[in-house]
């Protein structure tokens, strides 16, 4: 399973992570009820960069979070369910209502899908404390001083201006000290638009070492472009091996600097029923992973157990077939824990998942 990493040649054993994201409340009515059927919430927290981090922490790796967080039994709290899953979270900034004048957590509402019933998110976000920081008193120098691997997301720049041009920088800062940079593209449509997405995705592609998530669009600013695959009375059908292939190949052509293109792809037969499987451009070929077929507990954050998946088997040096096979395992394990965040301790239970036999037709 181990290999020679070109990604990590030159670093040493152990790599150090570090990520950058908001940190949120989540609310979720129990039993799979419906928010207007709801006379209590089940109270966790959870966002997309702390997601990665946390699965990374459990799997051993050293892992760190930076945020900006209200300095309030909230924020604290917050803080605390992460450093009780072994992530660092000492340059977390607890911010004053100096700093932040709202001081409040970023909130999102679950209602968890059954069956023919999708899930629904509903946030509550708007100016939360990191989208009112200004990032410009942060020294980056010191933030990611002693690391390796800086990962990134497109969800963090589309919640403010200020966070978008921190991202940039931290980029940039990253690269100059030579730290593996990964990138999500991760669109939201309730923060912005896809124009807004796309342009502001396609600054930090020169940057990318790792891109995950080029769906549902495409990265590239020029109007021609679009996303290849088949489209059936007028939805798009997942892209064959070959499209996707060549996707990734015109990506790499255009960025020479990407060493790794992932994405994972869903198959929602209902809301309780899903399969996946992921395609990742890797030292010049394009892997298929096996298909992997199995019931929802909770869905929220699966894209960013494979994400901290495919890390997890990069940084550990596993061939490419294992490295894009222990990703969708990983997602498919998140799916059957309540939560955000992939909270497996252990690898070789995704290792056992990724090596059972699946055979099952699209």
């Amino acid at each position: 399973m181990e290999h020679s990493n070109p990604l990590l040649r030159g670093k040493r054993a152990g790599q150090k992570f570090i990520t950058f994201g908001e940190l949120m409340l989540r609310l979720t009515p129990p039993n799979y009820e419906k928010i207007r059927m709801a006379t209590n919430f089940e109270a966790s927290y959870g966002g997309s960069e702390a997601n990665i981090a946390l699965a990374l922490a459990n799997l051993g790796v050293d892992s760190t979070f930076f945020s900006v967080v209200p300095n309030n039994s909230l924020g604290k709290s917050a803080i605390r369910m992460l450093r009780s899953n072994d992530v660092h979270c000492t340059p977390v900034i607890l911010s004053t209502p100096e700093e932040t004048p709202t001081h409040r957590l970023g909130t999102y509402y679950l209602e968890t899908g059954y069956g023919i019933r999708p899930s629904k998110v509903t946030y509550d976000r708007k100016h939360s404390a990191i989208t009112e920081y200004d990032f410009s008193k942060v020294d980056l120098d010191w933030l990611l001083d002693g690391f390796d691997w800086l990962h990134l997301s497109g969800i963090t720049p589309a919640l403010s201006p200020s966070c978008a041009d921190f991202i940039l920088k931290c980029m940039a800062k990253a690269k100059e000290k030579g730290l593996t940079v990964s990138f999500d593209g991760n669109f939201r449509s309730r923060l912005w638009t896809w124009e807004e997405a796309r342009d502001f995705c396609t600054q930090c592609l020169p940057y990318v070492d790792v891109l995950f998530g080029i769906e549902p669009y495409h990265l590239w600013r020029d109007e021609d472009d679009h996303a290849k695959g088949d489209v059936k009375d007028g939805v798009p059908l997942q892209p064959s091996y070959e499209q996707q292939d060549e996707v990734f190949q015109a990506f790499v052509a255009r960025y020479p600097n990407i060493k790794c293109i992932a994405r994972h792809v869903r198959y929602a037969h209902t809301g309780s029923e899903n399969s996946l499987m992921a395609y990742m451009w890797y030292q010049g070929h394009t892997f298929e992973s096996k298909l992997f077929t199995f019931n929802i507990l909770d869905r929220v954050g699966g894209g960013d157990a494979f994400a901290s998946g495919l890390i997890y088997a990069m940084m550990n040096g596993y061939k490419p077939m294992d490295m894009v096979n222990f990703a969708v395992a990983s997602s498919v394990i998140k799916h059957t824990i309540h939560g955000d965040g992939n909270i497996t301790d252990d690898a070789e239970s995704i290792r056992n998942l990724m090596n059972m036999n699946y055979d099952i037709k699209r």
